[in-house]
């Protein structure tokens, strides 16, 4: 059983990336399906305030973490998850794991066009893998049970192994949530804005800012009036939050007190059945 970090009251699966990835194609090989969700600070943050949001990420199998910020709030709480583990990057590794397979994936989702690119570059460095099939749902798909349906229905024509969903959250992991009984063998993985990325639509920071957690910026300075509120408002607020409360829990750790994580905790939020769930299938 994989061991567990809580962070503001959401439990994350202490892998790294490459673990990450053999995971779901060992689940592949097994006939089990499965879904992988990477949660940044963003999510975290919403998640923290809403117990119907909690609910929504503990149904994935895998939850990881998807921000510097995260691994950083889980040292200075003395409970170190080992490394970031972005779907930025899972999407060309786990793909790359997928060719080795001999296993196929789908793109669901990104900017309009971004699906094809995105496909198109992911062959050219992986000559060997398999690309079942693409589709952007149109705005508003969410409102639209026929669309939805029409999303069911080329899944399970194409049956791929793989699915990135990049359509944001919470729509995304929503959409996930109908999708898995009519592909239960299938993995699937949320990736946000990657498929975009994947395509070079939008462009990554540097490595380097990566590695000292400010990525963040160079996308603020990409799109600033729509994400200057996330990430200026409420997002260094949540970050000065997250690790003031991680280093309390440290605090109450050494002195035999129980550890509180941040502003939410476990014993705030009662477990619910989808994390019982949760819980389950991890054993």
């Amino acid at each position: 059983m994989t061991r567990r970090v809580a962070l503001a009251g959401i439990e994350f699966d202490a892998l790294t990336e490459d673990e990450t990835v053999a995971a779901a194609i060992a689940g592949l090989e097994q006939g089990r399906g499965g879904w992988i969700m990477p949660v940044n600070l963003d999510v975290l943050r919403l998640a923290s305030r809403s117990p119907t949001t909690r609910e929504l990420v503990a149904q994935a199998d895998l939850v990881v973490a998807d921000g510097q910020p995260l691994v950083w709030a889980s040292r200075l709480q003395g409970t170190p998850l080992p490394e970031r583990v972005a779907g930025s990057n899972m999407i060309w590794s786990l793909s790359a794991a997928a060719a080795r397979a001999g296993r196929s994936i789908y793109l669901l989702g990104g900017d309009p066009g971004a699906a094809e690119v995105a496909a198109e570059r992911l062959r050219a460095r992986l000559p060997d893998l398999q690309v079942a099939g693409l589709y952007c749902p149109p705005f508003g798909f969410e409102r639209d049970p026929a669309e939805r349906d029409r999303i069911i229905r080329r899944l399970r024509e194409a049956a791929p192994d793989l699915v990135y969903v990049g359509l944001g959250f919470p729509k995304q992991d929503r959409l996930i949530c109908d999708l898995q009984p009519a592909l239960p063998a299938g993995w699937f993985m949320s990736v946000g804005i990657s498929i975009s990325f994947a395509a070079g639509f939008v462009q990554r920071a540097p490595d380097w800012m990566h590695g000292l957690g400010i990525e963040w910026v160079h996308r603020l300075l990409q799109e600033p009036r729509r994400l200057a509120s996330r990430y200026l408002l409420h997002g260094l607020p949540f970050a000065a939050r997250l690790f003031a409360g991680s280093l309390l829990a440290r605090t109450r750790r050494a002195g035999g007190q129980p550890a509180k994580t941040a502003s939410i905790t476990r014993s705030e939020a009662r477990p619910s059945s989808s994390e019982q769930k949760r819980s389950t299938k991890r054993a």
